[in-house]
């Protein structure tokens, strides 16, 4: 028999929001995002941070996305979900 995956995935045409916990500490603007374990960046100002944390976010969404693509195969189906 063969197995069908269910992938669930943020809406792609809504725009999602995530969380950034930042603070200013030695000079530098380090910055986490609360929802997503392992985006993080550290700039010299706050609007590079800003926009270094939104690119990291992006690419790890893509990344995770990817991944779960691949490690699904084939014969799924991908149904969005809003929490």
């Amino acid at each position: 028999m063969e197995k069908t995956w269910l992938i669930i995935r943020k809406g792609t045409m809504m725009k999602n929001e995530y969380t950034a916990v930042v603070k200013q500490d030695n000079g530098w603007w380090i910055g986490w995002i609360e929802e997503v374990p392992g985006v993080n960046c550290q700039e010299k100002t706050y609007e590079e941070l800003k926009e270094s944390l939104e690119i990291t976010l992006k690419e790890a969404l893509e990344f995770n996305r990817q991944d779960a693509l691949s490690a699904a195969g084939s014969g799924f189906q991908e149904e969005k979900i809003a929490v």
